[in-house]
């Protein structure tokens, strides 16, 4: 086996430990600031001196710092009590050899484990890495790779004080919300940049500079789609059906359409999935082009309604009829992809998952001749390809850009996930806004229509 994936190996063993191999902490703990607190009585509080808190955390030597609450700091040892294996306290940014000119220091914070689904589709994530870092490789593009497993009841203090950590270039991390207040100010501490891989809450990237958010939210989404249909659509006749599925999420999405149509002065009309086939037929136009959308992502009410514009089109064979989906329909195009063709269905999303590719079916068998094992193929996206394109696209960013890599520059070499960021404000970080919608064309063919 090749090296990287000896090393591979070795790292994966790691992760399946609890918390892996203990490395020597050279501070005491973090501390969340609470209402009213001054560094006075946190260092008073915790058996410090000013001078040692301070020099724990060199940002408040700022002129004009104000210690925030909801702020985390680091807390060192006193001088008098600190373990005779603990070095000093030394938390100076990385300012050495320029990125561009040594090997790229990376690491991986994730619940990487064998314990639950997320363990699993994280590990799948990180090998879809390591298949990427032996292309870089080959393309003259070192890296430092440290991993650690992060899982959903860890001590992050403790992972972010392990050895290693604060020099890295990259984090590609957490998985979970709960664990960004201490990973997003360990970041802006050390100049990381901190690539957060899959969609979580909170808004940390409207005001941490370096936060690279891949995902956004699906009210994001969302409010993309609504501003691109009217565009499209414009002068099309607009059904929207109402499909009675009372877990669907996707009613925020139409009421939103509709309150945008509204406000644009653009007709539409609805019809119901219980409805007759006459009263049905009464809400689309033999003049105009149709488009259709439901108000579910549900798999049985898409059945239904593909099986009433079957049987409407089979009786009025001049309606055009184009139909707006939804990011989960991804999941059904292997059973849909003859209707979603049918139907000139147009899916919106931030990646998309294409079989027909010579080039991930290449990386697919790559995954299974070096990992023994195919990519779990009940997920959209699929985690070793976002793996592959996330570290690719950061890792050559870097080796080309150095420290001032932003991502603003398109990505158009992905294999699933393309990128785009753009900044948040003056201060914040980067968001992913590559968004496209994915064409099922009459023709049989798919195309690629990228904002």
């Amino acid at each position: 086996m090749r090296s990287i994936f000896k090393y591979a190996a070795m790292m994966m063993a790691l992760a399946f430990c609890l918390n892996g191999t203990a490395q020597t902490q050279t501070w005491r703990e973090m501390h969340k600031v609470k209402k009213k607190e001054t560094i006075f009585g946190i260092a008073h509080a915790y058996g410090i001196t000013e001078e040692e808190l301070r020099n724990a955390n060199p940002e408040m030597k700022n002129e004009g710092y104000v210690l925030k609450k909801g702020d985390y700091i680091f807390i060192p040892y006193h001088q008098e009590e600190r373990p005779a294996e603990v070095k000093p306290v030394v938390r100076e940014v990385n300012k050495n050899a320029d990125v561009r000119e040594r090997p790229i220091r990376v690491g991986i914070m994730l619940p990487l484990h064998n314990e639950n689904g997320d363990g699993l589709r994280m590990v799948e994530y990180y090998r879809g890495m390591l298949l990427a870092l032996e292309d870089l490789k080959a393309a003259g593009i070192s890296t430092d790779v440290r991993a650690w497993n992060l899982h959903i009841n860890a001590d992050v203090d403790k992972v972010l004080l392990e050895e290693g950590a604060n020099d890295r270039d990259i984090i590609f991390g957490p998985l979970y919300t709960s664990q960004m207040d201490k990973m997003s100010m360990f970041a802006r501490t050390f100049g990381i940049k901190l690539v957060v891989p899959f969609s979580i809450e909170g808004s940390h990237v409207q005001d941490n500079p370096n936060i690279f958010q891949v995902y956004q939210r699906p009210s994001e989404l969302d409010a993309l789609t609504i501003l691109r249909f009217a565009e499209r659509f414009a002068g099309y006749n607009i059904v929207i059906i109402d499909c009675n599925d009372s877990k669907s999420t996707k009613g925020a999405f139409t009421m939103a359409l509709r309150e945008k149509l509204g406000q644009s002065k653009i007709n539409y009309n609805i019809t119901n999935l219980t409805s007759s086939e006459q009263l049905f037929a009464k809400a689309f136009s033999l003049e105009k082009p149709n488009v259709v959308v439901l108000n579910t992502g549900a798999s049985p009410q898409l059945n239904e309604a593909m099986r009433k514009l079957n049987v409407l089109t089979a009786a009025n064979k001049s309606l055009q009829i184009s139909l707006m989906g939804y990011n989960d329909w991804l999941l059904y195009e292997r059973n849909f992809m003859e209707l979603f063709y049918k139907y000139d269905t147009f899916i919106p999303t931030y990646y998309y998952y294409n079989t027909a590719s010579t080039k991930t079916k290449e990386l697919e068998t790559r995954y299974r001749a070096n990992f023994g094992t195919e990519m779990m193929n009940n997920y959209i996206p699929r985690f070793a390809l976002s793996g592959y394109d996330q570290a690719r696209f950061f890792l050559r960013g870097l080796h080309r850009d150095g420290k001032t890599f932003t991502g603003e520059s398109p990505d158009k070499d992905a294999l699933q996930t393309q990128f785009k960021f753009v900044r948040q404000g003056e201060g914040g970080g980067m968001k992913n806004k590559q968004f496209m919608f994915m064409h099922y064309n009459r023709n049989k063919t798919i195309s690629t229509i990228v904002y």
